[in-house]
């Protein structure tokens, strides 16, 4: 079995789950923060939907970076309604979902790097950064919201079992 069909499976699910957290969010709460250090949950919302579009380069190219020497810095544009979160999040998923098949083992085992100015900040085998840099990532991010949730008093889903809202199977 190709490596990539490991992953496939386990990147639709995150993905289903991730999608029922951010239906929860009402937009009179977008600009709700736990702390001054935290993000809002726009922003937090808004990081998340693009996430998985990250598999995109990640599998197409050898590095991305984030502020390239004279050219634009990549900046998360402010999502303002749950609305245009799940659009853009669809938008993402669809767009892994696309060339995740296209994956070779040999291709998943080349270095990727992410940069920064041209300085790299890390660099490891592809399909490693798939898992860590996308999956891990988001699950980071969902259970952060999911916090969020839980402090505005919003039903949190069942991801992977009952959640307190949902009650027993």
């Amino acid at each position: 079995m190709p490596i990539i069909q490991s992953v496939i499976p386990q990147f639709e699910h995150e993905m289903r789950v991730t999608r029922t957290v951010l239906d929860r969010i009402p937009d009179d709460k977008f600009d709700w923060k736990p702390h001054t250090k935290s993000m809002t949950i726009c922003g937090l919302v808004s990081h998340i939907a693009q996430i998985p579009s990250w598999t995109v380069p990640i599998i197409s190219e050898a590095s991305l970076d984030l502020a390239p020497v004279g050219g634009e810095p990549f900046k998360t544009p402010e999502l303002k309604s749950r609305a245009e979160v799940l659009r853009i999040f669809d938008q993402s998923v669809s767009s892994a979902m696309e060339i995740m098949p296209s994956a070779t083992d040999q291709a998943l085992m080349e270095p990727w790097a992410l940069l920064a100015g041209g300085k790299e900040i890390f660099k490891m085998p592809k399909i490693a950064v798939l898992r860590s840099f996308v999956i891990s990532h988001i699950i980071h991010h969902r259970a952060q919201l999911g916090v969020y949730l839980r402090l505005n008093d919003i039903s949190h889903p069942s991801i992977y079992g009952p959640s307190a809202d949902e009650g027993l199977i």
